[in-house]
């Protein structure tokens, strides 16, 4: 693909993930307005709106492209799996942390064709950071180039991680955030996926890695880690449809890698 066609996708996904969080900041009074409650998580109505936003732009410039998202579940919408290019969104990743009124949180947006990621873009509406990489450019943030850390031990590194609750009763709630806590100097849970690998992109985090998450939450993301240095893999499927997923700044990849897979052997 040429880098004017990947210029044109960054450019619409960009576009995409603003209209998104635009949307979500003018009307953060109606933050608490639910459309579904779960034990531990919350739908927002502006979820649902946000994404209808951030589609409303990619199908202006290219409507013959599938679009798959976070709140298509809830619609019972499903993707055209013909289609030459899929574009992938979070329209607020972190949904409980913007309900609250926490800062952390994002819109994320991404394309591929087949299983190569070819542009994608996290907007940070609140904190201002703007991250976005094709396949062929390098990460930046704000337009400026970032680059993963270069710490190599465990025991220096801050991992940001989320809360695993396996369905398997025989594995016992936190035991991943349990293995991370023991092996690096802190972990951190920020409660924000595609945020959390941009932090590892832009090196104020070193690695990643959650025991259950979904395509929409890492895709973007993953490719901004990937074209600012690091590595990035899903070591398989969780739950149903979700993944397995490590970022890292590649130094700590293969040592936390084995941290973690003994707990999701497990």
């Amino acid at each position: 693909m040429s880098k004017e066609n990947l210029s044109a996708l960054l450019d619409v996904a960009v576009e995409a993930a603003r209209a998104a969080g635009t949307h979500a900041v003018d009307n953060y009074s109606r933050r608490g307005e639910a459309i579904a409650r779960s034990e531990h998580d919350v739908k927002l109505a502006l979820d649902v709106e946000c994404q209808e936003k951030a589609e409303a732009v990619i199908q202006s410039r290219f409507p013959a492209h599938a679009i798959v998202g976070e709140e298509d579940a809830l619609r019972g919408k499903m993707p055209r799996e013909e289609a030459d290019r899929q574009w992938i969104l979070d329209p607020i990743d972190g949904t409980v942390n913007f309900s609250h009124g926490l800062p952390h949180w994002a819109c994320s947006v991404a394309v591929r064709s087949g299983d190569l990621m070819l542009a994608g873009a996290v907007y940070s509406p609140v904190l201002d950071r703007l991250y976005t990489a094709t396949v062929d450019t390098p990460a930046l943030c704000n337009g400026t180039p970032i680059q993963v850390s270069r710490i190599s031990r465990l025991d220096e590194a801050i991992v940001l991680t989320g809360i695993d609750k396996s369905p398997d009763p025989a594995v016992p709630p936190l035991t991943s955030f349990q293995r991370i806590a023991q092996a690096v100097q802190r972990p951190r849970v920020m409660g924000c996926a595609s945020l959390d690998i941009c932090s590892v992109a832009e090196g104020r985090g070193d690695a990643y890695y959650e025991s259950g998450i979904f395509i929409w939450d890492v895709a973007a993301a993953g490719l901004i880690v990937e074209r600012a240095g690091g590595a990035v893999e899903h070591l398989g499927p969780w739950s149903g449809d979700s993944l397995r997923f490590l970022a890292s700044n590649g130094r700590l990849h293969e040592a936390l890698r084995a941290i973690v897979e003994p707990t999701d052997a497990a």
